[in-house]
């Protein structure tokens, strides 16, 4: 239920749908003065959510920051987050996503001996389609890439992040794997990933990447010609702050 629920806040504090919302309302309404009254919202809405330079300012000051590796560091695990693979159902066939640079970073990660073992955690997000597993796909992936299946370690039960760090709690203590471990997660996704493992019992060190915004100067237009991918940005910011409040409004974080 909770994972059913979390799917129709995310859709409710998206600001695009609000958007729409208030574009329809001012669309069908049928007096002039609410109709004005609707045009007027609608437009200050849409500078304020269009606008690159805020959420770009909110972006960065919500990522976690990349981390750099002393000589020699190394972890006996690192915890690759799913959550960068999509399904065509009718061939069976999995797709790389926009946050696939968790898988290249792990990878690299293990290849440059920085971790022994890589843990890939993440069943299917979608509410209808349980029958795709993400951590299937990527371990077979990551054997392909001449990763050891000895040093993959898998669970493809989770839906959301609350369920990755419980499962990978089991599945390591199970094992007797010992932490800290590398928590690997999109830069956004890292505050509210790392808190929610913490509560879960894991001491976890971030490994930070699939970065959404980056700390170079906007050029005046850049920052003040309203844009779509701002929105995009707005969704992505509001499901992190939205998502780690309610995980510690329920006790997850």
């Amino acid at each position: 239920m909770f994972f059913i629920l979390s799917k129709l806040l995310y859709f409710l504090i998206s600001p695009f749908n609000w958007l729409l919302i208030l574009v329809i309302l001012a669309f069908f309404t049928k007096d002039q003065k609410r109709k004005k009254r609707w045009i007027i919202i609608s437009t200050c809405w849409f500078l304020l959510f269009s606008n690159p330079y805020i959420i770009q300012k909110l972006t960065l000051n919500w990522q976690v920051p990349q981390k750099t590796f002393t000589q020699g560091e190394q972890y006996e695990t690192g915890i690759l987050l799913a959550g960068f693979v999509g399904f065509e159902y009718k061939n069976r066939q999995g797709y790389y996503g926009s946050a696939s640079d968790r898988f290249i970073q792990a990878v690299r990660l293990y290849k440059l001996g920085h971790i022994k073992k890589i843990l890939i955690t993440g069943g299917s997000g979608s509410i209808w389609r349980q029958e795709y597993k993400e951590a299937d796909f990527v371990k077979e992936q990551l054997q392909e890439m001449g990763i050891a299946a000895a040093d993959i370690l898998s669970e493809n039960q989770s839906r959301n992040t609350y369920e990755n760090a419980i499962n990978s709690k089991k599945l390591l203590d199970s094992l007797h794997v010992k932490g800290p471990y590398l928590l690997i997660t999109s830069a956004m996704h890292m505050k509210r990933s790392q808190q929610v493992f913490t509560k879960a019992g894991l001491e976890t060190v971030a490994y930070s990447c699939n970065f959404n915004a980056i700390n170079n100067p906007q050029q005046f237009a850049e920052a003040v010609i309203p844009s779509y991918n701002a929105f995009n940005g707005w969704d992505i910011y509001l499901k992190e702050v939205v998502g780690l409040l309610v995980y510690k409004l329920t006790g997850k974080a």
